[in-house]
């Protein structure tokens, strides 16, 4: 069973994941998932996003509760795996900058831009 800052560390990455997703789907918009290839829409950016919050989120109280922290009187909240969590978080973030810089590989690259703002008032 993975130590309690290897489960912080994933579930770091989880949650980091989650968050595009769901903003992903409360716009509207289109976003590459597993579950739908490239062209995922609103609901399965939700499902996905969904999916990846609630994993991140079990993994921390399956962390809190294997540390038993409550019961040595300690704070529960976050203790010495906060780090590891956020290391999580800076991983997927960077790995994500890396993979649109490199391989554009959630958006299209041939794409129209949209109008902007000015542009539509003519």
């Amino acid at each position: 069973m993975p130590s309690s800052r290897t489960r912080s560390f994933i579930a770091g990455l989880l949650v980091a994941n989650s968050a595009p997703h769901l903003a992903t789907a409360a716009a509207g918009r289109r976003h590459l998932t597993p579950l739908g290839g490239r062209d995922s829409g609103p609901g399965v950016n939700g499902i996905w996003g969904a999916l990846n919050l609630a994993g991140g989120l079990a993994l921390l109280a399956k962390g809190r509760l294997a540390t038993g922290a409550q019961k040595r009187g300690t704070s529960a909240r976050w203790s010495d795996d906060l780090p590891s969590f956020e290391a999580g978080c800076l991983v997927f973030a960077a790995w994500m900058a890396l993979s649109e810089r490199l391989m554009a590989t959630n958006h299209d690259t041939n794409a129209v831009p949209a109008p902007t703002p000015s542009e539509r008032r003519r």
